[in-house]
């Protein structure tokens, strides 16, 4: 059963400094920890910076589900309609990293869905692999934002195919929390969570965060790699891989 989550107001466009941290559990147990800095945005406006700037922080709609051609809030409200779900114009607040120089790499998208009088109808939690795949689902938190669902995408070669996420995403307010733990019959295999504080994102701050962690989508992707690799080398198995289903109603 759905709870209703009450209205929440965020300003947006907002960064959040955060750490992300990814414990693996198991047989082979790992931990890390990385600082960084992410966006919350609204998809009705997108953040108007300075032209110099823009190559540095752009919101694009090919980075995210749907048709490239149309907007991420056009593309966002086709893909609800086909769950059923007509938000009527109510606000879609996003987080994600912003596209750098012409690239962007986002493990997981969160879109906060809201019905015109400010009541959450919904989340949709877009996940990207390093194989330029992407796979959205649809959640019904409760009060505590807390949410469940099965594993319908392959995300790393070193987690099981079969699964499910146990999920808490509250909206965000001056901070930011969202941790996301995925288990099987045998138990919790891996527990990620995203962590931080809000700023407003104004010139100087974004011009600050960029100068502090530049590239930031570069070295996310790298990072992953890094890690994959260091698995890899320590003998975890790897599971095989299957096609991507598509199920974003476009080709």
């Amino acid at each position: 059963m759905t709870v209703p989550t009450a209205p929440v107001r965020c300003d947006a466009p907002a960064l959040y400094d955060v750490t992300v941290s990814h414990t693996r559990h198991g047989d082979e147990p790992t931990r890390f920890r990385h600082r960084l800095h992410t966006w919350l945005v609204d998809l009705d406006e997108l953040p108007r910076l300075p032209r110099w700037l823009r190559p540095f922080a752009r919101f694009d709609a090919r980075d995210h589900l749907g048709d490239p051609d149309r907007s991420i809030r056009a593309n966002v409200d086709h893909w609800l309609g086909l769950q059923g779900i007509d938000l009527r114009g109510g606000r879609i607040l996003m987080l994600a990293h912003a596209r750098v120089l012409g690239y962007v790499f986002n493990p997981i998208t969160v879109y906060w869905c809201h019905r015109p009088d400010g009541e959450q109808a919904c989340v949709v939690a877009e996940v990207h692999n390093t194989y330029g795949e992407r796979h959205c689902y649809l959640l019904h938190p409760d009060a505590e934002g807390r949410a469940e669902t099965g594993k319908h995408f392959y995300v790393s070669p070193f987690l099981p195919e079969n699964g499910h996420y146990e999920m808490r995403i509250p909206p965000p307010g001056e901070h930011v929390h969202v941790r996301i733990r995925f288990r099987d019959e045998s138990g919790p295999r891996l527990t990620a969570v995203l962590t931080g504080s809000r700023r407003p994102a104004t010139v100087p701050a974004i011009v600050r965060e960029l100068l502090r962690r530049p590239l930031l989508p570069h070295r996310v992707a790298a990072l992953i790699r890094r890690h994959g690799i260091a698995l890899w080398l320590r003998g975890v198995r790897i599971a095989p891989r299957k096609p991507h289903v598509h199920q974003e109603g476009i080709r």
